[in-house]
């Protein structure tokens, strides 16, 4: 394997920075779905955790290097994660969010004790002022998959990930964080794993990037897979991606949602659009993952309920 960011040491010996709460999540075959998909399903739940979601894993990593205060831009995930963490070592966070946020995900990054400021465009303009703000305060600027270190936490899901057989393993496939961590973990402990990113029809640079190899963006995005709906790819990121990911596709909305019904009504699970990417891989291609044993990760739970509720009832 071409050389990546990554490095096998350090993501293994994150494991005993990380806060427990976050590692060994529940992995399980799910056989009540696997009628409807038509070949073999496992699930690897990372939404039972304070922040219902894996960013908690990059973000205990991110802190445990600070002695000051950090700012991040976020879709909702990292900034609840961050702000976790942060409070976790009495360091101040401040998070900037789009105003497109689900407010569910706005609620809860207060209510750890981060200072937000929203702002009225996209989660990539949210970075870019998170990037102001940490030139002008000269504060750490957390970013979401150019930071090793959310890739490398993420990179621990690929060694719980390591111990259990699997023919695929689908990967949400956003800014590259948990696509490359788990990817790099994958081809260097179980090579022989077919890893496959997935991402909204709506949303889909990093997609366009890893078919062309080089960085695309788009102008804008229309996903409600809120989570992974970025427009500019980091090159760095996509150098490792580029390595890492055996194929990258892309889905439609109506199969995210069917993703999540299937999900709630056969497993008991309720996920955000963003976790019900790899269902909604299989759903869309059948026939390439019959007979095969498959497994997808379930990377977050922070939904809109009144929106829920619409998608899984529709």
């Amino acid at each position: 394997m071409r050389k990546t960011r990554l490095d096998l040491s350090r993501i293994q010996a994150a494991r005993a920075v990380i806060d427990p709460v976050f590692l060994d999540t529940p992995l399980f075959r799910c056989e009540p779905l696997e009628p409807h998909l038509g070949c073999a399903l496992s699930i690897k739940l990372e939404t039972a955790n304070p922040v219902r979601s894996f960013k908690g894993r990059g973000t205990e990593l991110v802190t445990s290097q600070l002695t000051g205060p950090a700012v991040c831009a976020s879709a909702g995930n990292l900034g609840q994660a961050l702000a976790w963490s942060g409070r976790r070592r009495g360091l101040d966070v401040r998070v900037v969010a789009s105003r497109f946020a689900p407010a569910t995900k706005l609620e809860r990054i207060r209510a750890f004790g981060a200072e937000l400021e929203i702002v009225d465009a996209d989660f990539d303009t949210a970075r870019a002022r998170a990037v102001a703000i940490a030139q002008h305060d000269g504060i750490r600027l957390v970013e979401d998959s150019l930071d090793i270190e959310t890739c490398e936490g993420a990179a621990t899901i690929g060694l719980e990930l390591a111990r259990t057989p699997s023919d695929v393993v689908l990967i949400a496939l956003g800014g590259g964080a948990m696509a490359t961590g788990v990817g790099y973990v994958l081809k260097t402990l179980a090579p022989q794993v077919e890893v496959i990113c997935v991402q909204p029809l709506g949303a889909p640079a990093m997609t366009y990037s890893w078919r062309k190899r080089e960085v695309v963006t788009t102008e804008s995005t229309n996903t409600i897979a809120d989570g992974v709906a970025g427009r500019l790819p980091i090159a760095e990121v996509l150098d490792d991606l580029l390595v890492v990911a055996d194929d990258a596709v892309l889905v439609e909305e109506a199969s995210i949602i069917a993703g999540m019904r299937l999900l709630y009504e056969h497993a008991g699970l309720i996920v955000e659009p963003s976790a019900a990417l790899g269902l909604a891989a299989i759903l869309e291609d059948r026939e390439r993952f019959a007979g095969r044993h498959v497994t997808t990760i379930l990377c977050g739970g922070n939904v809109d309920m009144d929106a829920y509720r619409g998608w899984v009832s529709g």
